[in-house]
């Protein structure tokens, strides 16, 4: 029998990759706000949690840094044109953290460079989990046909939610009263059941 990829999540072997979120993206990306909060959230539960974040910008010098309501003053940040993240300094980090088995990866644009990133995640062999509700594009056809694909090729697509309950695994985990805190409000409506 086949074995099934079940894309468990556990904190001591996940990374989080946060994709261009940045400022000159504000006006054109659809429910970008919405996209902050979430990105906001996740960062924070990183920190909590231990768990390292690499983020990028794509081409800051024209498009600017990652927005300031994302704290990534924890975060390896680096700069690109490549769409995907991965980064020759990536690399790096993916070949020096030897018990990394997951990817947890948000931002925009979930057509470009979200999707070219778990693309290429996955021919590395790591299990990518995409939130759902953490990625954006200009187009929100784009964003939903990006989301089949990448759920064809094999990344796991979940909630914000639904991802850190997973990391935490049980309500007895000495960290779960901290991120409890940051999702005791909803994750915001971002159009992901306009669909329906």
């Amino acid at each position: 029998m086949a074995s099934v990829r079940l894309g468990r999540l556990i904190a001591n072997n996940t990374a989080f990759f946060l994709c261009d979120m940045q400022e000159k993206f504000r006006p054109m990306i659809r429910y970008f706000p919405e996209i902050i909060t979430v990105a906001q959230r996740m960062v924070k539960a990183a920190n909590i949690l231990e768990i390292p974040v690499v983020a990028t910008e794509q081409y800051p010098k024209g498009l600017g840094s990652t927005v300031s309501e994302i704290d990534v003053s924890k975060a390896a940040v680096y700069s690109k044109t490549k769409f995907s993240m991965v980064l020759p300094e990536i690399e790096d980090f993916l070949s020096t953290r030897k018990d990394l088995r997951s990817v947890v990866l948000f931002g925009i644009e979930c057509h470009v460079c979200v999707q070219q990133t778990a693309l290429d995640l996955l021919a590395k062999g790591l299990d990518v989990h995409v939130i759902a509700d953490g990625v954006s594009s200009r187009s929100l056809t784009d964003r939903m046909f990006a989301l089949d694909r990448m759920r064809q090729c094999g990344v796991f697509v979940s909630t914000s939610e639904s991802i850190l309950f997973e990391l935490l695994g049980n309500s007895k985990h000495e960290k779960f009263k901290e991120v409890q805190a940051l999702i005791m409000t909803s994750a915001p409506d971002s159009g992901l059941l306009s669909k329906v």
